[in-house]
C-alpha cells in the first residue's frame, strides 16, 4: 500500500545483538522519501536497539551500543530535517524493556532494565544519554 517491504538484510552492514541491520543512511533517506512523496509531519514512533544486556557486578547497565546507535539514527533523522523532511517527532523504542511478541522477554529495547522477578527498574546508561539529549532540544 504504501510501497516499502522487508528485502533481504544486507551482508555489509553491522548488524545489532538481535541481527537487525544497522543503517541510519538508509533511515535517512526513507524520511527524505516519505517527505518527498506525501509531503505530510513525519513522527517516528519506533526507533531501537535490542540486545539481552544484564547489569554488571555493581548493578550498573553499560549499553553503550545502544548509545551508538541512537545517536547514528537521530543524526540521520536530523539530516533528513536539514535537508528539507518535515520531522516532528521521535520516539525510542522503549523506556523500559519489555515483553516483545517474537521473543518474549530474552530481547531488551529499553532505556531501563527492568528485573521482572522484582519489577525493580534500573536506568541503563542510554537512559542518562538520551536525557541529556532530549533536555538539549529546543522547543
Amino acid at each position: 500500500m504504501l510501497g516499502y517491504d522487508f528485502g533481504e538484510k544486507p551482508t555489509d552492514v553491522p548488524l545489532t545483538p538481535i541481527g537487525w541491520p544497522i543503517e541510519p543512511d538508509a533511515f535517512r533517506q526513507t524520511l527524505q522519501a516519505a517527505h518527498a512523496r506525501y509531503r505530510l509531519p513525519i513522527y517516528v514512533l519506533e526507533n531501537g536497539y535490542g540486545d539481552a544486556g544484564q547489569p554488571d557486578e555493581t548493578g550498573a547497565v553499560i549499553d553503550i551500543g545502544r548509545i551508538e546507535f541512537l545517536k547514528a539514527y537521530i543524526d540521520a533523522m536530523n539530516e533528513a530535517a536539514s535537508r528539507g523532511a518535515d520531522v516532528r517527532g521521535y520516539f525510542v523504542w522503549s523506556l523500559l524493556d519489555n515483553f516483545e511478541w517474537d521473543s518474549g522477554y530474552s530481547i531488551r529495547f529499553g532505556l531501563t532494565y527492568v528485573d521482572y522477578a522484582s519489577q525493580r527498574r534500573t536506568p541503563k546508561s542510554s537512559f542518562d544519554w538520551y536525557a541529556g539529549v532530549v533536555g538539549g532540544m529546543q522547543r
